[in-house]
């Protein structure tokens, strides 16, 4: 699956004649580094040869610090999730997965009816992710995976993480799942139709056809099963939504968002947040906990959301992930629309005007959730709370006056 985003860096590029040099430093690691780790997990020589045989450095790959490269912020990275969020969804990219999950929901009905038994995960949920990790299967998936996760273990902002995702990935060679010269992955390193990361494939992947195997590669049944039981095992609560669109009064301030300010959605209705469309929340929803979402502050769609919001953000980390996996699976099964509210613009900041932002809050006593360059619910409601400790009105979203506002 999609790997949590980090603060993207980019050292300088080194100079031709200093890559021969690191391709070097490269295969010493290999073989001082990894190859003990992987033959105390069981890894044949005979594996890790394979896997690394014609392998080399990928140097095209992002967020690389070559061996005695000083790390420096990436001017001018943009994200959706501080552009307008508008980008992550896409007129093509909601309709193709919603137009193809409906076929898929049709073609695998029984196994989607099967695993939601088993799993308590709903099917529309399972397609929309799906859709959104492999275009259900269609999607190119490119890079060798042990290049990618060799390089990066190697040279990168991340390097003990994608380590341990590279040993995971030899065990899966030994284990005969797919031969080591053709296990394709992602730029990040992911694998197979859910996107799963090595590890995630050694703990998650199940069999949905009944052939003994758990095959994520060519298997669409063992695709459903795998990802319901990812959900399950990361605590998907059986019986209840993701969430809902509402409408937030403007006397509710939108610092009251995040997951460590929940209340009985009951609670929220009575302080006037209300459904979209005058429809009410289920009855057994609102004796539950909920959750105020607000992923572009006062500049769009608003959402009460529910704990499985969170375990959807355990597949990938990003609040527009989710959102987009409950919004297409909702058009999957019940044919919902659009967003009530649109998205407005927001302006244009990149990543490290953001870290700025957050690093300036810091220094005021606020908690951002780390200067990382992404603005997440923390740095959202600290925001809102400056706007309204300025006597202004909270919008809670990271625009440009806020960053000559705040400059020390």
């Amino acid at each position: 699956m999609s790997f949590l985003l980090c603060l993207a860096v980019l050292a300088s590029p080194a100079p031709a004649q200093d890559r021969a040099r690191i391709e070097g430093q490269f295969r010493t690691w290999l073989e001082q580094s990894v190859w003990p780790r992987a033959q105390a997990e069981g890894v044949t020589r005979r594996t890790f040869e394979a896997a690394f045989a014609n392998v080399r450095l990928n140097w095209d790959l992002p967020d690389l610090v070559p061996p005695g490269q000083e790390v420096s912020p990436r001017d001018g990275q943009h994200q959706a999730e501080f552009r307008s969020p508008a980008a992550y969804f896409g007129r093509r990219s909601v309709d193709d997965a919603t137009t193809v999950g409906r076929q898929m929901a049709a073609r695998h009905a029984a196994t989607l009816t099967a695993v939601e038994r088993a799993t308590g995960v709903p099917g529309r949920v399972i397609l929309a992710i799906w859709g959104r990790e492999s275009g259900y299967g269609r999607v190119d998936i490119p890079h060798d995976a042990f290049e990618v996760l060799g390089t990066k273990g190697f040279m990168s902002t991340r390097a003990e993480y994608f380590t341990d995702e590279l040993i995971a990935a030899l065990e899966i060679a030994e284990a005969g799942q797919w031969p080591p010269g053709s296990l394709r992955s992602s730029w990040a390193g992911a694998l197979g139709q859910p996107q799963f990361m090595p590890s995630s494939v050694l703990g998650y992947a199940a069999d949905g056809d009944g052939d003994g195997r758990a095959d994520i590669w060519n298997s669409e049944a063992d695709t459903i099963a795998s990802i319901g039981n990812y959900l399950a095992r990361h605590g998907w609560q059986p019986g209840r939504d993701w969430g809902f669109e509402v409408t937030v009064p403007p006397d509710v301030s939108c610092t009251r968002e995040g997951p460590d300010q929940g209340r009985r959605i009951a609670e929220w209705e009575a302080l006037g947040i209300a459904r979209v469309g005058s429809r009410p929340f289920p009855e057994a929803e609102r004796q539950a906990e909920g959750f105020l979402l607000m992923p572009a502050g006062r500049n769009g769609p608003a959402f009460i959301v529910t704990p499985n919001f969170y375990v959807l953000k355990d597949y990938n980390t990003s609040d527009l992930y989710a959102l987009f996996v409950g919004h297409v699976g909702d058009r999957i099964e019940y044919g919902v629309g659009d967003f009530a509210a649109p998205w407005r613009d927001v302006g244009d900041l990149t990543r490290p005007q953001i870290a700025s932002m957050q690093r300036a809050l810091e220094a005021l006593g606020h908690d951002v959730g780390g200067a990382d360059g992404l603005p997440g619910y923390k740095t959202r409601r600290s925001i809102g709370r400056w706007q309204e400790a300025n006597g202004q009105t909270a919008t809670c979203f990271p625009e440009q006056g806020l960053v000559a506002a705040l400059a020390p």
